[in-house]
Order: structure tokens, then sequence, then C-alpha cells
């Protein structure tokens, strides 16, 4: 479980901390540079990778102790 200031998994109803960071773009509407997230707790990475892979969108998958350590420098 998280608690109120941790990332917590954008899975439907997981209150779960997050771990994962997935970037994704629809290719439709964003510049292909443009990298949107999802967050996932380990036991919703798969299933929100394996969703969004199939329509064409998951472009990385990356911790999330590592995405912010990129953001920060």
């Amino acid at each position: 479980m998280s608690d109120e200031t941790s990332p917590i998994c954008s899975a439907k109803g997981c209150r779960d901390a997050a771990v994962w960071v997935l970037a994704w773009n629809n290719p439709k509407i964003h510049t292909p540079e443009r990298r949107k997230t999802w967050l996932a707790c380990e036991g919703h990475r798969e299933h929100l990778s394996q969703f969004l892979g199939v329509r064409g969108f998951l472009k990385d998958v990356v911790l999330l102790k590592e995405w912010e350590q990129r953001a920060e420098g």
C-alpha cells in the first residue's frame, strides 16, 4: 500500500504505490516526441503495458526512481 504522498498506480481502483512509469503516446493525436505517463505497481505493470502495447502506444517502461532521476537532471 502507499502513503498519502506516494505516487499511486494508475490501474482502476488500485491504491498501491507506483513502482513503474509507462511512457506512451497516441500517434494520431500526439507529436512523436510527446510522452504521456501512467504509473504502475508491480501487480499491474504487465496488464497496463499490454493494454498500451496492443494499441501501439507504449514507448518505454522505466522504474519510477529512474524516471524521477532523468527529470531532475
